[in-house]
């Protein structure tokens, strides 16, 4: 008997010293079963705590985190990445460096300035282009069919972002997200201690979240055993949540439907109450809010050219060629693809909802005219008064 006492005390501390966890003082006096055995439970027990056991130390932890939803080993998100070909677009595309640039009709009237056909004067430009040529040295752009300009002109893009969101063949069980700006994460919500854990979560990067706490009128997630990250720091939002909601919004008659979040920066896609595809977006910034409502898809383009201006100056003047995988909803408003910026997880068009491009191809290929587009803001920010908004644009 003696024997045994020992052989069980031993393994007891066998266990405390190889534990992976730190425990805390608080930790230990956690009774979430119960405590009042004469020896521990051992970690392993805590799915089905014993009566004859105290659960303290390792098993402590793991109880608490299990009740959270965090089991060991960790694992990803359900779903995957969709095939990485959708990432790819057979234009390229560069910026127009110069106002007033000058597509000419030839490239031989590229060359010795000659014919101009017509005049790029919009402020902010984006072209696409489908050959290019090298003469004495200089290099030009085919821009129209027959129109080129000079490299002086444009800057060339290189790939477009390459991000992309995630596929699902059923609902997770728990709400997740991207982090859109880097952060370092914490062991407790809340800026009032120093108690940063050393770890930096990237940009892009992939989180569950498997508890929410307010401290301070900011919303903190739990993305990990005690790692505590804020859904904002002063005007930049750190992480773009999806919340799962597989009820249709009241109109939608097919079940199929996509929910744009202004609030997270996240689209959702839902058919027959189940999530089959999640990403980050960018929407329209103030004063260009893209609108709250329930509208539907009424025309689909894989690719088309945006313009427009809202200042009567025209100094807030756009022109972009080739917008891929587009999909109007709600007048100029429409979910589409973006070449020239990588700022997903943060509002910055003018209305429309910019995707990645291969994000926006899976939409593409997913939707039909006629389905659901659902757009709200959890935060209520957002203005609904249809005087705040026009036409829209990209």
């Amino acid at each position: 008997m003696m024997k045994l006492k020992l052989m069980v005390a031993s393994l007891i501390v066998l266990t405390t010293v190889i534990s992976p966890f730190s425990v805390s003082a608080s930790e230990a006096e956690y009774d979430p079963v119960n405590t009042s055995g004469e020896v521990l439970c051992l970690p392993g027990s805590f799915y089905q705590p014993k009566s004859d056991c105290s659960l303290l130390g390792p098993s402590a932890y793991l109880y608490r985190m299990a009740d959270l939803g965090v089991t060991f080993p960790l694992h990803s998100v359900a779903g995957k990445v969709p095939d990485p070909s959708l990432t790819y677009v057979d234009v390229r595309y560069g910026e127009v460096v110069r106002q007033n640039a000058s597509v000419y009709a030839s490239l031989e009237d590229a060359v010795k300035k000659g014919k101009v056909v017509r005049k790029i004067d919009s402020p902010y430009s984006f072209i696409s282009y489908r050959d290019e040529a090298v003469v004495d040295g200089k290099r030009y752009y085919m821009v129209d069919f027959g129109g080129w300009m000079t490299a002086n002109d444009i800057s060339r893009i290189g790939t477009p972002s390459l991000f992309q969101g995630k596929a699902f063949s059923q609902t997770p069980e728990r709400s997740f997200g991207w982090i859109s700006f880097p952060t370092q994460t914490k062991l407790t919500p809340g800026f009032a201690t120093d108690d940063y854990t050393g770890r930096e979560v990237y940009r892009y990067e992939e989180v569950q979240i498997y508890a929410t706490e307010l401290v301070d009128d900011i919303e903190w997630y739990m993305i990990g055993p005690d790692e505590w990250i804020p859904e904002k720091r002063d005007w930049q939002r750190l992480i773009g949540r999806v919340i799962l909601n597989p009820n249709p919004p009241e109109g939608v008659d097919n079940g199929r439907w996509i929910e744009v979040n202004l609030k997270d920066q996240t689209v959702a896609v839902y058919d027959q109450g189940q999530l089959v595809f999640a990403t980050l977006i960018a929407s329209g910034i103030e004063p260009f809010w893209t609108r709250p409502g329930l509208f539907q898809i009424y025309q689909k383009y894989d690719s088309t050219p945006m313009r427009g201006a809202f200042e009567a100056d025209r100094s807030d003047a756009y022109y972009l060629e080739d917008v891929p995988w587009t999909l109007y909803y709600d007048k100029a408003r429409a979910l589409h693809g973006t070449y020239w910026h990588n700022g997903f997880g943060t509002p910055r068009s003018h209305g429309c909802v910019n995707m990645s491009v291969g994000d926006s191809r899976w939409l593409y290929d997913w939707v039909n005219v006629g389905d659901w587009v659902y757009v709200w803001d959890p935060s209520g920010e957002t203005p609904t008064d249809p005087e705040f908004y026009g036409d829209g644009g990209a």
